[in-house]
């Protein structure tokens, strides 16, 4: 990845474009945004469907234009935004305008597949983009690191995990590191047994202990699929290869991330579980800026713990293992039959316990037919992911 340059605009405000204002990444980053109003400048916003909040996002940050990923929002956006002079717009090309909008750091928070075409177009622009979404990796990892070191684009990570990882590797090479290690909460079912979880309700599964979270999120968090998502993305991020990558379960959520270098020290980056705080370092970097959240309080926390992470239980995360050693399109393949599994289940068309079973089975079915081959592009990368969402769809049929 390149370097961040600094440009001769030290001294006015960084502009900003938010792609996924409206989710909770958004709403985290609007947070640290408004509380450090003369260091950020919102350019444009960029939501799903929800047109009305969009367009209160768009007012609330002062941006120049927002645009919303489906029509069904677009009139509402509209009707939000009259008499503001705020730019609107619908569809695949407006996001990726968005995304190509002149600013100094593109936050990539749009949840699932839809959010790797803006994504892409703000890499081709060169842009630093703050990254939260996982499908860009997931889905393309190869394509997308060629394309970033092509065009002189720079990912820093947004997820917590991999935010704390990238600063306690403080820009070492990798090639010193003897294992990273993603720590995981464990989820609403860490002590539940296999049985329980498998018949597990819709509330149960989104009713996680630390992070206040989308639904998609929230249930992938439940069946650990997050972690072996992350584990995907680390991959890439930090160019680490599989058998250096760990996950150990950390209820308390405090340490988010570890890094064991060769001469046996060991950096942890440790914080409460607030997103603003991944939120502030991606938005000020290489500079701080105040998040809103206070350091951990360790006499108060007066214990931190450590567990490992049950594979017999989470199957998800052993296929995710899986498919990262098994590389080319697995990972694409992996992504998609989650995406609709996931929602499934949370349509009530399946149970908990089928889910990581419909993301098996796809990539076995895809396996036999010859389509898991390594994408060399975003483009080829996006036919895997349709083909493994249609392989899934018919397995729920």
């Amino acid at each position: 990845m390149t370097s961040l340059k600094r440009g001769d605009r030290s001294g006015a405000p960084k502009r900003i474009v938010l792609l996924g204002a409206t989710g909770s990444i958004g709403r985290s980053c609007a947070s640290v945004i408004l509380a450090n109003p003369f260091r950020f400048q919102v350019e444009a916003v960029v939501g799903g469907r929800d047109g009305a909040a969009l367009a209160r996002s768009a007012r609330e940050l002062g941006a120049k234009f927002a645009a919303i990923s489906e029509a069904s929002g677009y009139a509402d956006l509209k009707a939000g935004l009259a008499g503001s002079g705020i730019e609107a717009a619908c569809g695949q090309e407006a996001m990726e305008a968005a995304a190509r909008w002149p600013a100094d750091l593109v936050v990539s928070a749009i949840v699932g597949a839809v959010g790797l075409g803006p994504t892409f177009a703000a890499i081709e622009c060169g842009r630093v983009i703050a990254l939260a979404n996982k499908e860009t990796l997931v889905c393309a990892g190869a394509p997308v690191t060629r394309a970033v070191q092509k065009f002189g684009a720079r990912l820093l990570p947004l997820d917590s995990e991999h935010n704390a990882i990238f600063q306690a590797l403080g820009g070492r090479d990798a090639r010193e590191v003897s294992l990273m290690t993603i720590t995981a909460s464990g989820g609403p079912f860490r002590e539940w047994s296999a049985e329980r979880i498998a018949k597990a309700t819709r509330a149960e599964a989104l009713a996680h202990p630390k992070w206040s979270m989308g639904p998609k999120i929230s249930i992938d968090s439940a069946s650990l699929m997050n972690k072996g998502l992350e584990l995907i993305e680390a991959h890439h991020l930090f160019a680490i290869p599989a058998d250096k990558l760990a996950v150990v379960v950390h209820p308390q959520s405090i340490v988010h991330g570890l890094i064991a270098f060769e001469d046996g020290s060991t950096i942890a980056g440790l914080a409460n579980p607030d997103m603003r705080t991944a939120v502030a370092h991606c938005l000020a970097h290489p500079e701080r800026v105040p998040s809103g959240v206070p350091a951990p309080d360790l006499i108060a926390l007066s214990k931190l713990t450590f567990e490992p992470a049950d594979r017999d239980r989470f199957p998800a995360l052993r296929i995710a293992e899986a498919a990262i050693v098994e590389g080319q399109g697995a990972p694409t393949a992996l992504n998609a039959a989650n995406e609709i599994a996931v929602a499934a289940f949370l349509d009530g068309r399946i149970a908990f316990g089928e889910l990581p079973f419909i993301v098996e089975r796809t990539l076995d079915a895809m396996r036999q037919a010859g389509e898991i081959d390594t994408p060399d592009d975003v483009a080829a990368a996006l036919a895997i992911h349709h083909i493994a969402r249609d392989r899934a769809t018919a397995l729920l049929a």
